[in-house]
């Protein structure tokens, strides 16, 4: 059952979890400035493994809430990464294009595989 209070937490996560995006991607961003997108890459990273801790132990559903849904909704970028992948490719920026992809997959499935299980 759907209540305020969970509606809050969900809440809460995603204003801390869209905030870290924007700091972390900015920062990234300005420091490693070419056409493959940095930010979006480590943020994909760090949020894979984060939801593979979360995933890996028996939270309470208040902390599944605020983190897994709030926080981890908020501050990974799918959605972000399927456009500058567009751009890319329409740029024609083959290279770029594919390990953009590859390396963002390969880390997310790496990440969330080490924090799943190793942490």
């Amino acid at each position: 059952m759907m209540t305020l209070s969970k509606l809050l937490l969900v809440a809460a996560g995603g204003f801390v979890g869209a905030t870290a995006r924007y700091l972390l991607s900015t920062f990234v961003s300005t420091r490693f400035p070419t056409m493959l997108p940095y930010g979006t890459l480590t943020i994909n990273a760090i949020g894979s493994f984060l939801i593979g801790i979360v995933a890996g132990h028996a939270a309470p559903e208040s902390v599944r809430l605020i983190i897994a849904v709030g926080f981890m909704g908020a501050f990974t970028t799918f959605s972000t990464f399927n456009l500058e992948s567009v751009r890319l490719a329409r740029r024609k920026a083959w290279a770029h294009f594919a390990a953009y992809i590859a390396l963002t997959y390969i880390l997310g499935i790496l990440f969330a595989f080490i924090g799943l299980y190793y942490v």
